[in-house]
């Protein structure tokens, strides 16, 4: 079931401080709304997964790899991983334990439009970011950027310049944990990857 959530965080020059030092349903919901830049390309978070140190689902659920050694690092770093060996997918790490990170899912094209166009080799607006693969295409993100720190270059976060209503479904591919209601996204966006089932 959807849960329409508020998310009226005011605009500011940065992400206040312990953002993501915080329960990771938390910081999912929070990031709807919240503008994300690579090296000045990106826009508003529109669709987010939250994955949690103990949920079957998460990379970490089994604990440290080498592949998630980012995850079980400081909050406020990314984790990048590749999907199925071909997309590269973004991740924010967060949480009051090691082991927790939201999957960034789709973005509203808003700074750098045709430098993702060039990159993902499509001109419609809502092709760009539908996906954490298209996405992670669009502002180059690659394994140079796993462990690297949100709070400085190449990365930009300031907080939503509006407020959000905010939807909350099940997770979209995966095989287990397909219950829970971690996915969040903002309401009636046509940026998202998949529209959210009306309950």
């Amino acid at each position: 079931m959807e849960r329409p959530i508020s998310n009226s965080m005011s605009s500011a020059s940065a992400l206040p401080p312990g953002f993501f030092a915080r329960d990771v349903l938390t910081v999912a919901r929070d990031l709807i709304g919240v503008r994300l830049r690579v090296d000045g390309v990106g826009g508003a978070i529109v669709e987010a997964e939250a994955y949690h140190h103990e949920d079957p689902a998460s990379h970490s659920h089994a604990g440290r790899t080498l592949r998630n050694t980012a995850m079980f690092g400081p909050p406020g770093h990314a984790y990048v991983y590749r999907s199925y060996g071909l997309h590269w997918c973004l991740n924010l790490v967060c949480g009051v334990e090691p082991g927790s990170a939201v999957l960034i899912r789709a973005l509203e094209p808003q700074e750098g439009v045709d430098r993702m166009r060039a990159r993902r080799g499509v001109e419609p607006v809502r092709q760009l970011c539908s996906g954490p693969g298209k996405l992670g295409q669009a502002l180059a993100v690659t394994s140079v950027l796993d462990g690297a720190s949100l709070n400085a270059p190449p990365f930009r976060l300031t907080p939503a310049d509006r407020p959000w209503t905010v939807q909350a479904g099940v997770r979209i591919g995966i095989s287990r944990a397909q219950d829970q209601p971690w996915r969040f996204g903002a309401e009636g966006s046509p940026f998202l990857s998949r529209p959210f089932l009306r309950s």
